[in-house]
């Protein structure tokens, strides 16, 4: 009888190890991962979408998954990290690199805006105050033409070669842009781990959980959810910007409120609050319509279907349901 007892709680013990060693090596084995990614990807182009929305996906899930907010706006900080990178490059001429910084400043600095105006709010009038924060922001880049082309978006980020500590490399060439983009890309999930195991990480969780303990405990609520909301900009700006010098143009359809309820549905796929989730997310959802787009027109009818039955039976979803059942 203790055999068979020890015999069924050693499962339980392997399980716990695992996931204890993958939360704390969490950052590396995403890197792991997308290092090979390209090398089980139909084409390299897909691969670098989902690269670029999971990490998107990543930086909403630290004010949806984490913080326990849900925003509807996260496409004007993907957007202005887009415009600004692709206006840098395009009108004023600055390298590469200069751009994709002053790409995450300008999500930043957006999400400081958008969060100084609609942090104060809860529930859903949070959510209907940032979509309608966003929507401004649509309409102010729509309008200001010279610099962002209007309807037509900002085409001519043309960024050919890049000087990589004195060494001229190919952006054209796919495998080198997917490599370049991962590096940012897993610089950034680095940086997301760190934040997640810092004290300010439990914070934001505590807030989450109860905020009126978390306000008797002494912590600035509002604080936290500012600064939560602006870390996540600079994610959401950091993804626009390498976007922007993937497709070479910045269309105006990326400011539009249906990306902001494209990257809710990764959340939602992949997992919220939990760290491997927005890549999850992002793959499952890119790889389905690259597949059902090839069938029919009618691919968001489709794919559609398939995101509820994943709700139904993913209710944490896809990672975030394996991890529950794993735990068991």
């Amino acid at each position: 009888m203790t055999d068979a007892t020890e015999s069924i709680k050693q499962p339980d013990t392997t399980t716990a190890s695992w996931y204890e060693f993958a939360t704390k090596h969490r950052a590396s084995i995403v890197a792991v991962v997308i290092l090979v990614f390209p090398l089980v990807m139909p084409f390299t182009a897909l691969a670098v979408n989902i690269l670029i929305y999971g990490l998107y996906a990543l930086g909403f899930n630290l004010v949806f998954g984490y913080l326990g907010l849900l925003s509807f706006g996260h496409a004007a900080l993907l957007g202005t990290g887009a415009y600004v990178c692709g206006i840098a490059i395009v009108h004023f001429g600055w390298s590469w690199y200069a751009a994709i910084a002053a790409g995450l400043a300008g999500g930043l600095l957006m999400a400081l805006v958008i969060g100084v105006l609609a942090i104060r709010t809860r529930g859903i009038y949070f959510a209907m105050v940032t979509m309608a924060l966003s929507q401004c922001v649509y309409y102010l880049f729509y309008q200001a033409v010279d610099l962002t082309g209007g309807e037509n978006g900002l085409r001519g980020i043309n960024v050919r070669t890049i000087d990589l500590f004195g060494l001229r490399i190919d952006f054209i060439n796919p495998m080198v842009r997917y490599y370049v983009i991962a590096a940012f890309v897993i610089a950034a999930f680095f940086v997301m781990s760190r934040i997640l195991a810092s004290p300010f990480g439990a914070v934001i969780e505590a807030v989450r959980e109860n905020e009126m303990r978390a306000r008797a405990s002494g912590y600035d609520v509002t604080l936290t959810r500012l600064l939560t909301f602006v870390l996540s900009g600079g994610f959401c700006g950091l993804a626009g910007a390498l976007q922007a010098l993937h497709l070479s143009i910045v269309p105006i359809e990326i400011l539009h409120y249906e990306t902001s309820g494209l990257v809710v549905m990764i959340a939602l796929l992949g997992g919220m609050g939990t760290f491997f989730g927005p890549m999850i997310g992002a793959a499952v959802f890119l790889v389905l319509e690259n597949i059902v787009s090839v069938w029919t027109v009618h691919w968001q009818l489709i794919v559609g279907a398939i995101f509820i039955a994943c709700v139904l039976f993913f209710p944490a979803g896809i990672w975030g349901t394996l991890i529950a059942r794993g735990r068991r």
